[in-house]
């Protein structure tokens, strides 16, 4: 049996998040609500799954899938992107360090875009924030530090949006906000896991200081349908 954490997307949209879920051909391809993600999934790749994509996205549209393994398209797609990154999955967490932490919501949205808009942990929309609970810190009343929950599915959640800003790196804002998320997590008896880009050293090398561990290698892949210019 597949294991939920390979597709989680689908999963997500398929299990606890139905409500932002869009969908073609009674639920073949599916993906996010446009405002609160870019991605989108199939069960499994075969034509009626390409089809369906094709539907989904329209003539010169794109689709962006987030799974263990994305192969190539069939005629008629093309790849625009592919990234590797690696999936980790929280083990025995560190303790949570003292810090400064609130809970960020509607009124924040406006801050939490343009600190990721200058960060760029990952696509980060105007609804996004709707997936889960986000956390921040807050310095002199600006937001210098969040992160947040994305992809769901039972008894698993997604740590996501882990970003700084530069003026306040190197005070461990990332590991306490994440070990934040993790324990809220933990707490509600479902388990924390993340993703970080293959080459992203740094961020890869402060998760497993405080507990994540490698598990898998995923693909974030953007394929258009047709001819017309993304």
């Amino acid at each position: 049996m597949a294991n939920p954490l390979d597709n989680p997307v689908w999963h997500t949209l398929r299990g606890p998040r139905t409500d932002l879920a869009e969908q073609v051909r009674g639920g073949t391809a599916l993906r996010f609500s446009s405002e609160i993600s870019i991605f989108a999934a199939v069960e499994h790749f075969d034509d009626d799954a390409w089809t369906a994509q094709a539907e989904l996205v329209g003539q010169g549209g794109v689709v962006f899938l987030f799974r263990d393994r994305v192969p190539a398209p069939p005629e008629g797609w093309t790849e625009l992107m592919r990234i590797p990154t690696l999936q980790l999955v929280a083990g025995d967490l560190a303790p949570a360090p003292d810090a400064a932490i609130v809970t960020l919501g509607d009124a924040d949205v406006e801050e939490m875009l343009a600190l990721t808009k200058l960060t760029e942990p990952g696509p980060f929309l105007p609804r996004t924030h709707e997936l889960g609970t986000y956390v921040g810190v807050k310095q002199a009343g600006r937001l210098v530090a969040m992160a947040g929950e994305r992809f769901q599915m039972p008894g698993w959640t997604e740590i996501s949006a882990v970003c700084t800003h530069p003026d306040a790196r190197r005070q461990g804002l990332g590991a306490a906000l994440s070990l934040r998320v993790a324990q809220n997590i933990r707490k509600r008896g479902d388990e924390a896991f993340l993703h970080v880009i293959e080459t992203n050293e740094s961020a890869l090398l402060l998760y497993e200081s405080i507990g994540f561990r490698i598990r898998r290698m995923m693909d974030v892949v953007a394929l258009q349908w047709g001819d017309a210019p993304a």
